[in-house]
């Protein structure tokens, strides 16, 4: 049961991590907007805008969403078979996020603005309070909370999003033209002082961080939490129920694998049918995948996992999804690994190569990450029990 268990969450972070690979790497190469566009900084190829599409139908949100579930699910494992040894898991678990948000910040600092590890390790610490509660309320009280944000926040940006949609049928009143140029030269200027900064020098970058941005982790968590929470409960709730451990019957992985895909693709598509032909409006676009697509998001992942975990045992005897689960084992390491591959060749300290390949040309670099994970993780964890972070870090 606990190979199975183990095996079944590699597997799944295994495609997560490859996932994200493929939702950051326009953070990598461009300033951050250019993750929420596919005409920012500068307007995209028709084969940008495509790329960016199916990216957003695919694996934008629903990869992320994926991950924060299984941080949950890791959480409830490690203290568990922690407490089996003897230990105390609980005060471990918070000990090891207590590390993982120094790290987090120093990924920050140093490296990429991208950070999602002291996001983790700050709600973690919250999740973990929840530890003991049954399936049922975590599941639920995860599911309330994730609509109250978005409900709240999705009321909160209509005023914006309307404005810019009139503007662009022509009939917007003065005060929502101004308001909508008001936004979009804020987001050039944003873009600007954004590739400044990581075209500069290392030394420099972080000292701009540390000047301008130094408290930028805290409040992002504190915003994206009303997120992260929830869908870490969920993922507690999951892994409570034997989701990860074979658990469910195969009949029910495959009514949520149908449903949650269904459900997760219905509405993005309208969104992209929407959006499209409006060259995906950089206003309504950012509000819509930060805030109105996380139920989508939220289905769609649900129904890879059932899905993945539904084929897990299969998966895991062949070639690729033994190198998949070994990706997803060695998580940490390669997350941070593609942070410094990426930053070394599109930062100024590097080959200073940002703000020059479009979404489609992205995919390239995507594809080699996706190569030396594969294989790297197999080769190492042939010799070493864990990667060199998780090492570090346990």
């Amino acid at each position: 049961m606990t190979t199975s268990r183990i095996n079944g969450l590699d597997l799944l972070r295994g495609f997560a991590v490859l996932g994200i690979v493929l939702i950051n790497m326009p953070g990598f190469a461009g300033p951050s907007n250019a993750t929420l566009s596919p005409h920012q900084p500068i307007a995209g190829s028709i084969e940008d805008a495509w790329t960016f599409a199916v990216l957003l139908l695919l694996a934008e949100g629903k990869m992320r969403t994926l991950f924060t579930m299984l941080f949950g699910a890791s959480m409830l494992l490690f203290i568990h078979r922690a407490d089996a040894r003897g230990a105390n898991g609980t005060a471990l678990q918070f000990r090891r996020l207590g590390w993982l948000a120094l790290i987090g910040y120093l990924h920050f600092i140093l490296l990429w603005w991208g950070d999602i590890l002291f996001l983790y390790a700050v709600t973690g610490c919250i999740a973990l309070a929840f530890r003991h509660a049954p399936p049922r309320l975590l599941a639920s009280a995860g599911l309330a909370l994730f609509l109250f944000w978005q409900l709240f926040f999705g009321a909160a940006t209509m005023r914006d999003v309307a404005a810019e949609e009139m503007v662009w049928q022509g009939s917007a009143s003065p005060a929502q033209i101004l308001r909508t140029a008001e936004e979009r030269v804020k987001l050039a200027k944003a873009n600007a002082r954004e590739l400044r900064e990581m075209r500069s020098g290392f030394v420099q970058h972080a000292q701009t961080k540390l000047q301008d941005q130094a408290f930028k982790p805290l409040n992002t968590a504190l915003f994206v939490m009303g997120e992260t929470l929830p869908l870490m409960l969920i993922g507690m709730a999951l892994f409570k129920t034997g989701f990860f451990s074979g658990g469910w019957p195969k009949r029910r992985l495959r009514q949520l694998a149908i449903g949650g895909v269904i459900a997760g693709a219905l509405p993005t598509l309208a969104l992209i049918g929407w959006a499209m032909p409006r060259d995906f409006p950089p206003i309504a676009i950012r509000i819509a995948i930060i805030i109105w697509t996380g139920l989508p998001h939220l289905a769609m992942a649900l129904g890879y996992a059932a899905l993945i975990m539904l084929y897990a045992p299969r998966m895991l005897e062949s070639a690729l999804g033994q190198r998949i689960a070994a990706a997803g084992r060695m998580a940490f390491s390669n997350y941070l690994g593609t942070t410094l591959a990426m930053t070394a060749i599109f930062y100024g300290w590097g080959l200073g190569l940002a703000g020059s390949f479009g979404h489609a040309q992205q995919l390239w670099f995507v594809a080699a990450v996706w190569a030396v994970m594969l294989g790297w993780s197999k080769l190492w964890l042939a010799h070493f029990r864990q990667g060199p972070m998780e090492w570090l870090w346990r």
